[in-house]
């Protein structure tokens, strides 16, 4: 028995480290198995829709269904369908995100000065033109949000700029952060994950290698929180931060001692 009834899991940096898995991770994905923990898989990767997980993690013998993985790009979709229905979005990101936010019914627009609601996000083809096009999107009063805060993203070799320094020059020309960023930790994402797992906050565990989205995500729910050293967060970092996490993990794998 365990004091948890669910776990919400990171996915880079927690599970996988590029296209690896992080060393002994299955035995932490089979301890809270064998616990009788619901699972949820929750990247801030706004690129990636709710089946991609299942396709890469499947090969190393982890099976997910894509009803128990949620991204940035899907809470966004789902948010933006909700909450602005019908009205035109003009996005700042990639075509993979494109894809997932019209499959949600999410009308789309290239037009900036028809812009209802304005999604900034990660864009490999951002430049002075995309940001020129964005300052017309955000004139007036048009809703502005952003699929995630991540500033940068891990890659084999160092890191990329990630959709935070999108955002961060969308705000410094338009004068004004989003309204809401939609991906962790904002609490639109941990409703959408409540939501999911249909358990109590007091009785879940989160568990990632970002303070200021995983760990933030959990504090701010009043879930347990657990940092792992095997992505972006080190020691010095935890020691520095204004974000506290309930427990330090030197990987996924050792999370059979918190159950």
């Amino acid at each position: 028995m365990t004091a948890y009834e669910a776990a919400i899991l990171d996915v880079d940096g927690t599970i996988v480290r590029g296209e690896e898995l992080v060393p002994d991770v299955t035995d932490g994905l089979h301890a809270l198995d064998d616990a009788g923990c619901s699972r949820l898989l929750f990247s801030n990767n706004p690129t990636r829709g709710s089946d991609h997980y299942g396709g890469k993690l499947e090969p190393h013998g982890i099976r997910v269904d894509p009803g128990t993985v949620l991204t940035s790009a899907t809470v966004a979709a789902e948010y933006l369908a909700t909450t602005h229905p019908d009205e035109r979005v003009y996005l700042v990101g990639i075509d993979r995100l494109e894809t997932i936010l019209e499959e949600a019914a999410v009308e789309l627009t290239d037009d900036p000065d028809a812009a209802e609601v304005v999604l900034g996000s990660f864009d490999k083809g951002f430049s002075f033109g995309t940001l020129w096009e964005a300052l017309r999107a955000l004139e007036g009063d048009v809703p502005f949000y952003g699929t995630d805060p991540d500033a940068t993203i891990p890659i084999e070799d160092g890191a990329i700029p990630g959709s935070g320094a999108i955002l961060a020059a969308m705000e410094a020309v338009a004068g004004r952060e989003p309204d809401a960023i939609l991906g962790k930790p904002s609490a639109i994402a941990a409703d959408a994950a409540m939501n999911r797992l249909e358990a109590d906050p007091e009785r879940t565990l989160v568990v990632g290698d970002r303070l200021d989205t995983d760990i933030a995500l959990g504090n701010r729910a009043g879930m347990t929180s657990a940092v792992v050293l095997t992505g972006v967060t080190d020691r010095a970092a935890i020691d520095e931060s204004p974000v506290e996490p309930d427990h330090v993990l030197e990987s996924l794998a050792e999370v059979e001692q918190l159950l």
